[in-house]
């Protein structure tokens, strides 16, 4: 990706301590780095505040045990896009054999407000 508006950067302590948090199965954690009135966008499923992001975690994260191996970090106008290599034991039916997907971060006073996760398909542009 190259364009002036968006850099290689380290992660922000938040989007660390989330990654770490689901890498460690630790439903807790993960649920402490979102805002009480986050969202998290999913396969095209709007989730909604902690209670409801506590509940896919721990069934769909944590239960289907998903780790992150992180590939790329940009910095997008301080947005934080993160390219993962996700594994775990969830149902693979037609997915390749290396599955990168894409998650977009909004974060405001250290804090998640919005997560967003896409398995993005090549542009031909």
């Amino acid at each position: 990706m190259t364009s002036n508006s968006s850099t290689a950067t380290a992660l922000p302590p938040v989007v660390a301590e989330y990654i770490e948090a689901v890498n460690a199965l630790d439903t807790d954690r993960i649920v402490d780095a979102f805002a009480a009135d986050a969202y998290v966008n999913d396969n095209r499923r709007e989730i909604w505040g902690t209670d409801a992001i506590r509940k896919f975690v721990s069934k769909e994260f944590v239960g289907d045990h998903v780790t992150m191996e992180v590939r790329e970090v940009v910095d997008h106008y301080g947005d934080v896009i993160v390219r993962a290599k996700f594994d775990g034991t969830y149902d693979k039916t037609n997915l390749p054999e290396e599955l990168v997907m894409t998650s977009y971060f909004a974060i405001r006073d250290g804090k998640i407000t919005s997560l967003t996760v896409i398995f993005n398909q090549p542009s031909p542009y």
